[in-house]
């Protein structure tokens, strides 16, 4: 009996051990359930969070596309060069034009353009022209260093002959010097051809705006844009970097805007422009024009300078401008300009609206940029590129930058380009620093006066009326900002004027 009781004992307390096991297991698998289970349902409410956000970011770009990203159309305009069947090329074989281009890299890129034109019309070789070395920006880059030559001698072969260098016989003769007058027609340049009963070698000294904007003959206006856009291709060192750098910036958002932010401190100085400095920069720019003795005039009134509309927009009136068109503040920017005058802490006016500002010394390495140190020109030549190839193009005072990326971008299909009013800018900068406008109001006001300032195709415009002699060819619209119609073919819809 005792053996029997025993016996029950141990199996009732085996089946006591097995009941806590088998309640401590499915206690477990219970647990892990409920926590599955949860854990699901927090997975599906992010990844429902996740495809509402990218949903919602989805509809913003797309709204952002039709209001702000999104270039007039083209009417189906496209780019025309061609000679027509009347156009003979220049032989020129005993006369020589040799050319001194002075300015900035695009100041003298559309003073070459002019004299592959004059030395055509002059029926004269082409002596591959010298670059300024000794204007502000001090560079020693030669022709070849900035443009391929081989490409632009191959390019215009059809036209017009061009060679490296006078030949050894001809270096020594005397030449004749001119300085060709500003905006002349094939007539004065006719009338030149005189010097050659007496001279073998004519040397221009200077290539700027050495002819008129309008009223020249079709095929000579074509071969300035064959010239410009076709034949001054930059080397193939600028080329490959400036094609680097483009790509960098895809990489890094869909689209970005290139900002020619014109707030160097020789534009300020030149232009007398003080606006929103301190009282020792703005005489620190006054000392600046004061001795730099080609700037003709030395006294400036800044305000009258900024109500005339001849200011470059500060960087803080950029950011407002932005802003008001509707660009988010995600905007990838890139700054295609030299030193910003007051550096950072004048830059941080802008990156206050808009944090995502690169120039080209954060996307290239310090080896993509050895050799392009202490060359303006050359520098100038990769914010040329990046600024053709972007999305939207906004320069923030007209110059020959500015003018000649508007009508690149014209000439490949009217690419967006705003241009600031800065006249009717500063009426509105000053009423809402007044108070007397609230954003909304501000931003409608700034859209409203640039809605036929974005690039959208018209023909060139003349000098504002009742302007006459010398004075009109100055104001009149640069054939090399708005090539239309001479080198942009109108198609079956109408374009307005």
């Amino acid at each position: 009996m005792a053996n029997r009781g025993h016996t029950q004992y141990r199996t009732t307390r085996r089946t006591s051990h097995f009941s806590i096991t088998l309640y401590i297991f499915l206690l477990f698998v219970f647990s892990m359930f409920v926590f599955f289970l949860y854990t699901k349902d927090i997975a599906e409410d992010e990844e429902k969070h996740v495809l509402a956000s990218e949903k919602k970011e989805t509809e913003s770009e797309q709204n952002e596309d039709n209001s702000v990203w999104e270039a007039s159309q083209s009417h189906g305009l496209h780019p025309c060069v061609k000679p027509t069947a009347k156009y003979k090329a220049a032989l020129g074989w005993n006369r020589y034009l040799t050319v001194k281009s002075n300015g900035g890299l695009n100041q003298m890129r559309m003073g070459i353009a002019d004299m592959v034109a004059v030395a055509h019309v002059m029926n004269a070789t082409l002596v591959i022209p010298q670059l300024d070395k000794r204007s502000f920006w001090q560079d020693s880059s030669t022709f070849s260093d900035i443009f391929d030559e081989n490409h632009f001698i191959k390019t215009l072969q059809g036209d017009l002959r061009i060679i490296r260098e006078l030949p050894k016989e001809i270096e020594s003769l005397p030449r004749a010097r001119k300085h060709f007058t500003s905006w002349s027609g094939v007539g004065y340049y006719e009338e030149m051809t005189q010097s050659w009963k007496e001279h073998q070698v004519i040397h221009v000294a200077k290539s700027d705006s050495r002819l008129a904007n309008n009223e020249l003959p079709l095929d000579i206006q074509r071969l300035r844009c064959r010239a410009l856009y076709n034949a001054l291709r930059f080397s193939p060192p600028i080329e490959k970097l400036g094609k680097k750098l483009v790509e960098q910036l895809q990489t890094r958002a869909k689209r970005y805007v290139a900002l020619h932010l014109r707030y160097e401190k020789d534009m300020l100085s030149f232009t007398g422009c003080t606006y929103g400095l301190t009282d020792a920069e703005a005489e620190e720019l006054r000392l600046m024009r004061e001795n730099t003795n080609h700037w003709k005039i030395k006294i400036i009134n800044s305000t009258e300078q900024r109500i005339g509309g001849f200011c470059p927009l500060t960087p803080k009136e950029v950011g407002l401008f932005l802003q008001a068109l509707g660009y988010p503040p995600s905007t990838l920017i890139y700054i295609a300009a030299g030193e910003i005058y007051g550096g950072n802490a004048r830059l941080s006016e802008l990156t206050s609206r808009f944090p995502n500002v690169v120039f080209k010394e954060m996307l290239a390495t310090p080896e993509d940029l050895r050799g392009f140190a202490n060359h303006a020109s050359q520098n100038a030549a990769l914010d040329y590129l990046i600024s053709v190839e972007s999305d939207v193009f906004i320069p923030s005072h007209s110059g020959n930058m500015a003018r000649a990326v508007e009508g690149h971008r014209r000439f490949l299909g009217h690419r967006k380009t705003v241009t600031p009013d800065r006249k009717g800018l500063v009426e509105i900068f000053d009423k809402l620093e007044a108070g007397q406008l609230d954003g909304q109001s501000f931003s409608h006001l700034v859209r409203h006066l640039h809605k036929n300032r974005q690039g959208a195709p018209r023909k060139r415009a003349g000098a504002p009326p009742g302007v006459k002699g010398r004075a009109r060819s100055r104001l009149e619209e640069s054939f090399y900002q708005n090539p239309y119609p001479e080198c942009i073919c109108s198609s079956r819809t109408r374009v307005r004027n």
